[in-house]
């Protein structure tokens, strides 16, 4: 096997030479990006497991910073809302990444094949981001996995062996206790998941603490600890992370309508919103709308019948 210097340069040539603006790639959940700016960027992801080749990005959860570079991973567990800066990308030295999306049912069968010392419990419960550094064999398998996009009819057999092996590598790896949370019916991070899910599907509703419990099958207090050490956030701060990214999102489309977008995100006082928008993006609403009327927009959207899942609404690895 190559050195890890030797594979992360691999890695980082076959990114720049097949990385879309849109992130998708042939292989199902194999997700490559090229990013040259350090715009802000704000993004709600999804089960990942994110390796960058070149340059860095520095993301914000709650009131936690994670900072991950060349040669590094970032493990995301569940969906979450995430703020972010690429660093140091420019046109001539892009931040180079790819994601590979952790799938439950590619998870569950490796479980049986850990060995019973690492074999999690269903009870455990913690952050769902997490960054490490990449170890050879994990670079040598993703380096192979992109290396199958030039090759279409070996990838429909192969693809899924290699998911396998890379998979593998978590599992037994550092934070394999945190990645196999995500393969178990019964954990805390698949209930907790399970509330998640109802507030990005439902943000602009009301939302009771004890409906949340409920869902996940929890006391009201032992579902709001689970909640925050997941997520670093409580479900109501959580629920605002996501009507203020969602409205920041429509403001694009709905240029001069501030108090129509906070009606529609769950706002019924147009002052709140605004000074919560403040708060969280650094200046009032208006300034989106006036400077994507400039400047014109890319929606980070992907299309609803995309047959290849990948974090919704970002435009960019987290």
């Amino acid at each position: 096997m190559h050195s890890t210097h030797e594979l992360l340069d691999e890695v980082r040539d076959l990114i720049a030479a097949r990385a879309r603006p849109d992130l998708r790639t042939a292989i199902p959940g194999l997700l490559l990006s090229r990013v040259e700016t350090e715009e802000p960027d704000y993004s709600l992801t999804q089960p990942l497991l994110v390796v960058m080749a070149q340059g860095g990005k520095r993301l914000l959860l709650g009131d936690q910073v994670f900072e991950y570079r060349a040669g590094q991973y970032l493990i995301v567990t569940t969906d979450l809302p995430v703020t972010g800066h690429f660093l140091e990308a420019g046109p001539r030295s892009p931040s180079l990444g790819l994601g590979l999306v952790l799938r439950p049912a590619a998870i569950a069968p490796l479980l049986l094949e850990t060995p019973l010392a690492r074999r999690p419990s269903a009870a455990e419960s913690g952050p769902a981001l997490a960054t490490g550094q990449a170890a050879p064999e994990l670079l040598d398998a993703l380096a192979r996995m992109v290396r199958l996009l030039d090759h279409p009819a070996d990838a429909r057999v192969l693809a899924p062996m290699v998911e396998r092996e890379i998979l593998w590598r978590l599992l037994t790896g550092p934070h394999g206790a945190m990645v196999r949370q995500i393969g178990l019916a019964d954990s805390s991070l698949t209930h907790i998941s399970r509330t998640i899910r109802w507030i990005r599907d439902n943000y602009a509703e009301p939302m009771r603490i004890e409906d949340l419990a409920a869902l996940a099958g929890m006391s009201p207090s032992a579902f709001h600890r689970h909640f925050r050490a997941v997520t670093a956030m409580s479900p109501l701060q959580f629920q605002k992370r996501m009507r203020l990214q969602e409205a920041r999102t429509l403001l694009a489309t709905r240029a001069g309508d501030v108090a129509g977008v906070g009606h529609l995100v769950g706002y019924d006082s147009p002052s709140q919103f605004s000074r919560e928008y403040r708060r969280l993006f650094g200046h009032p609403p208006g300034h989106d709308t006036r400077h994507e009327a400039r400047h014109g927009v890319r929606l980070a959207t992907a299309p609803a019948t995309d047959p290849h899942p990948g974090p919704q609404p970002g435009r960019h690895l987290p």
